[in-house]
Formats: structure tokens, C-alpha cells, sequence
């Protein structure tokens, strides 16, 4: 392994007359690589462009044991093990923190689970405390939108450690298997997925909104698992087989779309490579992680495993950004936003004509709403005190048809300001 100049060469352990077998890739880490050197070195260039408004996948291959999820989450309680999740998620909110005021940026997540070639939500709660009862969802197809997974739970984010309590919550919900090679190993795919939607208005003041999607996919184990499982039973051997058409069916799609000949690239051969069909041959920056263990017995699985990471740096993606997208959550926000800003000041001026704001100045431009109704209480408390201290031949029927009138309108205040601090309070809590 060398890399300096990115090569790795592996030799069959049981015929040494054999020529070691060479691979070159854009580069390699050793076991004196740390976290962030892989983050700095290969990853923030993709998040970087998921920024910009470009989608991304970061995705690790390899066998069971390889350190696949280590290198996709690491140690969530050391800095200096941060995986490339929390890193790229720091990246993310460190930049949005250091925007410009014109940018206003919203931030979702979602996670998912393929196992037995059914599609799980792992943060979908369904008030019953047994984790094995999931919610099994289904794949759907629209021109504009492309593949997606109908009713999958997805959560507005507004901070790094709220990214990290949801993935944390969701690796709890997966299922967890037992293979020989390690006991409590992970015998299912998971994609993690963090969009950013970003407005930011033009020279002419035209509001533009991108939209990035960062995807980062955890692997089941590459190797063939009907010879590595100790499997006992009919339903055993199943969930092998099927747990092993998905990781198939993705290295037939590694091998097509390497082939820049093939007529027809076969996403549709498992729910695994539809939902990553952007990511090989569409409009993805995509990174591949292939992470191979070092033991001489496993030199089978490790040639392997490099030989799909050479096929799949030949593939061809066409990266485009996402742009004033028809559907997007943070264009749907900022139109209710602004309905209720417009909503708020109507409500303002209502009460400035109806409760008798002499001179018809809109106060909203003077004071705060709260000082404004304030200001109107005090001033219907006055005029009350000043009828009853009044003896300057007013008759008692009209002296109590006056202060009638001021207590009716006591009360229509209160609702008036109830109805604006309500609008208030959901202005605030979506900006």
C-alpha cells in the first residue's frame, strides 16, 4: 500500500507465484489515518457542493468487519473520532452559521433502513415499545421528483447536535443481526439524508432557492453471506438471500454503469438502486468509501471489494445544481411567512382605525405590538375614569351610555390582541 501515489497491490496468500494484483485510485489511507484527514482530504469538497446546490453521495463498500460504519459515524463522544457524518454536519451548520444575512437557509433529515428488501423508517414512532414492530413503507415514482419513499418521517433541523440526536435515535431502531465474523454486525443497508434548501435573493432583489441533498449510505457487508452465516432454519437463509440482492443487484449496477456501451442500467433490480439511481450515472457527486481489512483470509473478499471500488471510479455522473425547484418546503415557508407578516399588519392598522388612534398613524412603525395594546388599554382607562369623575351637567343616561360603549370595547380589544400575539408566535417559530 502506497499512498503517497494512491496505489495498493494485494497478493493471494496461497500461491505466491502469482503476480500481486494492482489498483490505482484517487487516494488511499492507511491505519495511521485519522478521521479528519479523511474528511479534509476526500469529503468537504462534496459537502462543499451540496452547499452550492448540488446533490451528493457518500457512500462505504466493503465486507462485514471492515470498519465501514466507524468510518461513516465514528465515536460520537471524541472530536478527534468523529466519522464523516458529524463532520460533514458541523461543516454544514459552521457555514449556514457564517452566512450573510440575505441567506436564509432550512435544514431536514431523514434516515432509512433496508432489510429483507423492505424499506423501514427508523424514526418513525409508533407508540409501541417493541422495536421490532417498523413501519414498512413503499417506493413511488414522480417526473419532478423523481424516486422517493412515501410518508417517510423527515424532521426540520436546526442545529448540529439535533442532527446527531436523530441519528442516534435512529441507530437504535435498526435491526441488528449475528454473523459468524462479527457477532453483532449489521445485516442492513441505511441511508441517511440531510437536505438543505438556501433562498438568496438576486441583484434585482428576486428571491432564488437551491436545494442540496446529502446522502451518506451504510452498507450491509459486500461478502457472500450464505457461506459466512450460520443460519438455522428456513427464515434464516431468507433474510441471507435477500440481504444479499440488494448488496448483488448494486454490484451488477457498479459493473453496468462503469460501461460506457450499456443500453440499459437495471436501478430497478432492488429498492437499493432505485433509490441511489442519481448517484450512479445521474446528476450526484459521488464518493465511494471501500474499506478493506487487512487480514491475509480475507484477501478474497478485499480483491473483491477493490475490484468493484476500480468499476465504479469509471462511472460518469453529470452534476448539476438544483434551482428554483417547483416543490420546496422552504419556498412553502417563506410564502406563509410572509402571509402572516402581511396578516400582522393588517391586524395593526385594524386596531389603530377602530380603536381610536387619533391622528391614524400606524403605531406598529412607533412601538411593538405589545406596547401599542398597552398603550390603547391604558388610554380606554382613562377616558372610563374620566366619566365617572365628570359633573358638568352630562345627564346620568348619557354619562352611562359612554362608559357602556368603552367597556364593549374593552373586551374587543383583548381578542384583538390575543388574534395578533397568536399570529406572533407562529411568525417567530418559522423564522
Amino acid at each position: 500500500m502506497d499512498p503517497n501515489r494512491g496505489v495498493i497491490e494485494v497478493k493471494d496468500p496461497k500461491d505466491s507465484t502469482l503476480p500481486p494484483k494492482t489498483f490505482t485510485f484517487d487516494t488511499i489511507y492507511d491505519e495511521t489515518s485519522k478521521e479528519i484527514d479523511l474528511y479534509f482530504g476526500t469529503f468537504r469538497e462534496v459537502v462543499e457542493s451540496v452547499l452550492a446546490g448540488y446533490n451528493g453521495t457518500i457512500f462505504a463498500y466493503g465486507q462485514t468487519g471492515s470498519g465501514k460504519t466507524f468510518t461513516m459515524e465514528g465515536i460520537q463522544d471524541d472530536p478527534d473520532l468523529h466519522g464523516v457524518i458529524p463532520n460533514a454536519i458541523h461543516h454544514i451548520f459552521q457555514h449556514i452559521q457564517s452566512s450573510t444575512n440575505q441567506e436564509q437557509y432550512l435544514v431536514r433529515g431523514s434516515y432509512l433502513e433496508i432489510f429483507d428488501e423492505e424499506i423501514y423508517d427508523l424514526l418513525h414512532h409508533n407508540g409501541n415499545n417493541n422495536n421490532n414492530i417498523k413501519l414498512e413503507l413503499e417506493l413511488k415514482e414522480k417526473p419532478d421528483v423523481g424516486v422517493y419513499v412515501k410518508d417517510l418521517t423527515t424532521f426540520v433541523i436546526k442545529s448540529a447536535a439535533e442532527v446527531l440526536q436523530v441519528l442516534q435515535l435512529g441507530n437504535s431502531n435498526r435491526f441488528k443481526g449475528k454473523v459468524n465474523m462479527e457477532e453483532h454486525s449489521s445485516q442492513s443497508n441505511t441511508i441517511f439524508t440531510i437536505i438543505i434548501e438556501c433562498s438568496e435573493p438576486d441583484s434585482e432583489g428576486k428571491d432564488h432557492i437551491r436545494v442540496g441533498r446529502l446522502i451518506f449510505v451504510d452498507l450491509a457487508g459486500s461478502e457472500q453471506r450464505q457461506l459466512k452465516i450460520d443460519t438455522t432454519g428456513e427464515d434464516a437463509k431468507e433474510e441471507s438471500t435477500k440481504t444479499n440482492l440488494s448488496i448483488s443487484a448494486l454490484q451488477n449496477l457498479f459493473s453496468v454503469c462503469s460501461d460506457e456501451n450499456a443500453s440499459h442500467i437495471p436501478y430497478q433490480d432492488s429498492k437499493l438502486t432505485r433509490l441511489l439511481q442519481n448517484s450512479f450515472g445521474g446528476n450526484s457527486k459521488t464518493v465511494m468509501i471501500a474499506n478493506i481489512a487487512p487480514n491475509s483470509n480475507n484477501f478474497e473478499e478485499t480483491l473483491a471489494t477493490l475490484q468493484y471500488a476500480n468499476l465504479v471510479k469509471n462511472i460518469l455522473n453529470k452534476p448539476r445544481i438544483n434551482i428554483d425547484l417547483k416543490e420546496t418546503l422552504l419556498r412553502c415557508f417563506l410564502e406563509e411567512i410572509a402571509k402572516l407578516k402581511s396578516l400582522l399588519d393588517q391586524r395593526i392598522l385594524e386596531a389603530n382605525q377602530r380603536i381610536g388612534n387619533s391622528n391614524g398613524e400606524n403605531k406598529n412603525d412607533e412601538m411593538d405590538a405589545e406596547e401599542f395594546f398597552q398603550e390603547q388599554q391604558e388610554k380606554l382607562d382613562e377616558e372610563k375614569f374620566a366619566l365617572e369623575q365628570q359633573n358638568d351637567g352630562m345627564c346620568e343616561e348619557e354619562k352611562q351610555k359612554l362608559l357602556k360603549n368603552l367597556e364593549d370595547r374593552q373586551p374587543k380589544l383583548a381578542i384583538k390582541q390575543e388574534a395578533q400575539a397568536s399570529i406572533a408566535r407562529k411568525l417567530k417559530s418559522m423564522q
